[in-house]
């Protein structure tokens, strides 16, 4: 993708988070540790909360991203019509949630998708909850489930990722994430990727030391990687790495001719991530 129409991109899908910081963590459902988290609950039509159940999928966006870009509300209206719930959200520092962008770290989005997993488990209408995450938003969704299985509790009844973005531990300790250059050993009080989007030096020291692939592996439930071609900001190995690490319990797709926004073959990647639970959720 040409480094224009991906700027344009994240510019048209991030909502400025100021224009937001009126608004107080009691307003909102979930906090997590910058506050309050902004979530959408899509239901299946014609579904009484009151008197039915139905499984659930936690919709996790990636770097830059919010939970109203795409693919998350087509992933939402493709679960719907299979008769199954989801809550996608911003994570902090994005979109309509509370915090700054400069003070995200993947710990920080882990701890929000944690207490959207817990209120999840509140809902009364709720009878079995999986995990789906894009780039990384699938990082998180692995390194959640993995730790939900470490602490021997209640786990993901299955994982989608999707072009999960590993190689973030990669860009942080080779100095270059997107457009932008830094000293990994002593990065600034924050970098601009495109010129716009600021990660802070916390994101980039923690980042490098991140156990992403030996926290998922402790997941011991069915997974799902889904991986365009034609990605030119998530490598493949990314893919191929997490599909070494949980071993006959997973799969990977490779979709010929997908990038990494999910534009080109949408409708194809929903459909196979939506199959997957719907098969997962109708054995159970």
């Amino acid at each position: 993708m040409q480094a224009s129409v991906f700027r344009f991109a994240l510019q048209l899908c991030l909502l400025v988070p100021s224009l937001f910081a009126g608004l107080r963590a009691a307003e909102f459902p979930v906090s997590g540790p910058q506050g309050g988290l902004s979530l959408t609950v899509t239901l299946p039509e014609g579904f009484d909360p009151a008197a039915d159940t139905c499984p659930m999928v936690l919709l996790m966006h990636g770097i830059f991203s919010s939970k109203d870009y795409n693919p998350m509300p087509a992933l939402a209206k493709g679960l719907a019509a299979e008769g199954i719930a989801s809550i996608r959200f911003d994570f902090n520092g994005h979109g309509k949630s509370e915090g700054r962008m400069q003070d995200m770290t993947v710990e920080k989005e882990i701890a929000d998708a944690l207490a959207v997993w817990e209120y999840a488990r509140t809902l009364p209408y709720v009878r079995g909850i999986a995990l789906l995450g894009h780039s990384q938003g699938g990082v998180i969704a692995s390194m959640t489930a993995g730790r939900l299985a470490a602490a021997g509790g209640a786990v993901p009844a299955g994982l989608v990722l999707i072009a999960p973005g590993a190689v973030i531990k990669e860009a942080c300790q080779g100095g270059k994430f997107f457009n932008a250059r830094f000293d990994p050993a002593d990065p600034p009080e924050f970098i601009r990727c495109w010129g716009v989007m600021k990660l802070g030096r916390e994101y980039l020291l923690s980042t490098q030391k991140l156990d992403i692939y030996g926290t998922a592996a402790a997941y011991r439930g069915p997974v799902r990687i889904l991986h365009g071609t034609e990605d030119t900001i998530v490598p493949m190995w990314c893919s191929e790495k997490y599909l070494e690490t949980y071993g006959e319990r997973a799969e990977l797709i490779r979709i010929e001719g997908e990038n990494h926004m999910i534009n080109r073959r949408r409708k194809e990647t929903v459909a196979l991530s939506v199959a997957f639970f719907k098969a997962l959720f109708s054995a159970g």
